[in-house]
Protein backbone atom coordinates (compact mmCIF):
# COMPACT_ATOMS: atom_id res chain seq x y z
CA UNK A 1 0.00 0.00 0.00
CA UNK A 2 0.95 3.41 -1.06
CA UNK A 3 0.44 6.19 1.21
CA UNK A 4 1.71 9.81 2.65
CA UNK A 5 0.63 12.05 5.57
CA UNK A 6 -0.52 15.28 4.09
CA UNK A 7 -1.48 18.17 6.10
CA UNK A 8 -5.20 19.33 7.44
CA UNK A 9 -6.86 20.92 4.34
CA UNK A 10 -7.42 24.61 5.48
CA UNK A 11 -11.27 25.79 4.85
CA UNK A 12 -10.66 28.35 2.27
CA UNK A 13 -14.55 28.97 1.98
CA UNK A 14 -14.47 30.54 5.44
CA UNK A 15 -13.21 34.32 5.59
CA UNK A 16 -14.42 36.33 8.42
CA UNK A 17 -12.62 39.52 7.11
CA UNK A 18 -14.64 39.21 3.40
CA UNK A 19 -15.81 43.29 2.54
CA UNK A 20 -19.36 42.38 2.21
CA UNK A 21 -21.50 44.42 0.56
CA UNK A 22 -23.06 47.57 2.72
CA UNK A 23 -26.58 46.28 1.86
CA UNK A 24 -27.97 49.50 3.60
CA UNK A 25 -26.60 51.64 0.46
CA UNK A 26 -27.07 49.50 -2.22
CA UNK A 27 -30.64 48.00 -1.71
CA UNK A 28 -34.36 48.12 -1.58
CA UNK A 29 -35.16 45.35 1.12
CA UNK A 30 -38.58 43.48 0.78
CA UNK A 31 -40.05 41.58 3.69
CA UNK A 32 -43.15 39.69 3.69
CA UNK A 33 -43.26 39.98 7.41
CA UNK A 34 -41.36 40.85 10.43
CA UNK A 35 -41.19 41.12 14.10
CA UNK A 36 -40.65 44.66 15.64
CA UNK A 37 -38.03 43.29 17.68
CA UNK A 38 -36.13 41.31 15.15
CA UNK A 39 -36.19 43.85 12.01
CA UNK A 40 -34.86 42.72 8.80
CA UNK A 41 -31.89 45.06 9.03
CA UNK A 42 -30.84 43.15 12.19
CA UNK A 43 -29.80 40.64 9.80
CA UNK A 44 -28.20 42.47 7.18
CA UNK A 45 -26.40 44.91 9.02
CA UNK A 46 -22.52 43.75 10.41
CA UNK A 47 -23.01 45.68 13.19
CA UNK A 48 -26.36 44.00 14.36
CA UNK A 49 -26.27 40.65 16.15
CA UNK A 50 -30.25 39.68 16.86
CA UNK A 51 -31.11 38.71 13.77
CA UNK A 52 -34.97 38.43 11.66
CA UNK A 53 -37.93 36.87 12.77
CA UNK A 54 -41.30 37.19 10.84
CA UNK A 55 -44.14 37.83 12.66
CA UNK A 56 -46.48 35.90 11.41
CA UNK A 57 -46.09 32.07 10.73
CA UNK A 58 -45.47 29.83 7.35
CA UNK A 59 -43.12 30.82 4.53
CA UNK A 60 -41.58 33.74 4.28
CA UNK A 61 -39.54 36.37 1.64
CA UNK A 62 -36.88 38.70 2.28
CA UNK A 63 -36.08 39.86 -1.49
CA UNK A 64 -33.32 42.70 -1.76
CA UNK A 65 -33.93 45.22 -5.12
CA UNK A 66 -30.63 46.55 -5.83
CA UNK A 67 -29.97 49.96 -7.12
CA UNK A 68 -27.47 49.49 -9.67
CA UNK A 69 -26.92 45.40 -11.15
CA UNK A 70 -24.32 43.87 -8.76
CA UNK A 71 -21.40 41.26 -9.23
CA UNK A 72 -21.62 39.00 -6.24
CA UNK A 73 -19.17 36.06 -5.73
CA UNK A 74 -19.97 35.50 -2.04
CA UNK A 75 -23.08 34.68 -0.19
CA UNK A 76 -23.19 33.85 3.56
CA UNK A 77 -26.04 32.99 4.94
CA UNK A 78 -26.48 31.76 9.35
CA UNK A 79 -29.92 30.54 11.11
CA UNK A 80 -30.22 29.82 14.19
CA UNK A 81 -33.02 28.17 16.32
CA UNK A 82 -32.75 26.94 20.10
CA UNK A 83 -36.33 26.37 20.99
CA UNK A 84 -38.00 24.46 18.95
CA UNK A 85 -37.37 20.98 16.66
CA UNK A 86 -38.15 21.75 12.77
CA UNK A 87 -36.81 21.14 9.79
CA UNK A 88 -36.42 24.40 7.52
CA UNK A 89 -36.49 24.50 3.64
CA UNK A 90 -35.07 27.56 2.23
CA UNK A 91 -34.72 28.74 -1.74
CA UNK A 92 -32.15 31.10 -2.49
CA UNK A 93 -32.81 32.90 -6.22
CA UNK A 94 -31.13 35.18 -8.31
CA UNK A 95 -32.62 37.84 -11.13
CA UNK A 96 -31.23 39.55 -13.60
CA UNK A 97 -34.30 41.14 -15.63
CA UNK A 98 -35.47 43.32 -12.25
CA UNK A 99 -37.67 39.87 -10.80
CA UNK A 100 -38.95 39.02 -14.01
CA UNK A 101 -37.48 36.09 -14.07
CA UNK A 102 -35.48 33.71 -11.44
CA UNK A 103 -32.53 31.32 -11.16
CA UNK A 104 -32.68 29.01 -8.55
CA UNK A 105 -28.58 29.29 -6.84
CA UNK A 106 -29.39 26.68 -3.70
CA UNK A 107 -32.65 24.76 -2.21
CA UNK A 108 -31.49 22.99 1.23
CA UNK A 109 -33.61 21.71 4.48
CA UNK A 110 -32.18 21.62 7.48
CA UNK A 111 -33.40 19.89 11.05
CA UNK A 112 -32.69 22.30 14.11
CA UNK A 113 -33.24 20.27 17.53
CA UNK A 114 -32.18 22.38 20.85
CA UNK A 115 -30.70 19.46 22.14
CA UNK A 116 -28.30 19.50 19.08
CA UNK A 117 -28.28 21.62 15.73
CA UNK A 118 -29.02 24.83 16.63
CA UNK A 119 -27.39 26.63 13.69
CA UNK A 120 -26.66 26.91 10.37
CA UNK A 121 -24.22 28.37 8.40
CA UNK A 122 -23.27 28.35 4.57
CA UNK A 123 -21.13 30.21 2.62
CA UNK A 124 -21.77 30.24 -1.15
CA UNK A 125 -18.99 30.87 -3.87
CA UNK A 126 -20.23 31.74 -7.20
CA UNK A 127 -19.54 34.20 -10.13
CA UNK A 128 -22.86 36.11 -10.80
CA UNK A 129 -23.34 39.10 -12.72
CA UNK A 130 -25.94 42.17 -13.39
CA UNK A 131 -27.57 40.11 -10.05
CA UNK A 132 -30.73 42.48 -10.14
CA UNK A 133 -33.02 41.22 -7.28
CA UNK A 134 -32.09 38.48 -5.10
CA UNK A 135 -34.74 36.21 -2.97
CA UNK A 136 -34.67 33.91 -0.52
CA UNK A 137 -37.96 32.42 0.93
CA UNK A 138 -37.55 30.40 3.88
CA UNK A 139 -40.09 27.73 5.07
CA UNK A 140 -39.54 27.60 8.84
CA UNK A 141 -41.02 23.91 9.10
CA UNK A 142 -41.64 21.69 6.07
CA UNK A 143 -43.73 19.60 8.77
CA UNK A 144 -46.50 22.48 8.30
CA UNK A 145 -46.39 23.25 12.08
CA UNK A 146 -46.93 26.91 12.62
CA UNK A 147 -43.39 27.81 12.98
CA UNK A 148 -41.86 31.53 12.63
CA UNK A 149 -39.12 31.92 10.09
CA UNK A 150 -35.91 33.75 11.26
CA UNK A 151 -32.30 34.24 9.97
CA UNK A 152 -29.53 35.08 11.93
CA UNK A 153 -27.34 37.21 9.14
CA UNK A 154 -26.76 37.47 5.58
CA UNK A 155 -24.05 38.71 3.82
CA UNK A 156 -22.87 39.49 0.12
CA UNK A 157 -19.37 40.18 -1.39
Amino acid sequence: MRKRIINPVEQDNFHPERDWLDIENIAIVEVTSEDTDYPVESALLSAKVSGWRASDSGKQTIRLIFDHPQQLEWIKLGFEELAVERTQEYLLRWSSDKGESYQEIVRQQWNFSPEGSTSQIEEYHLQLSSVTTLELIITPDIGERNRVASLKQLRLA
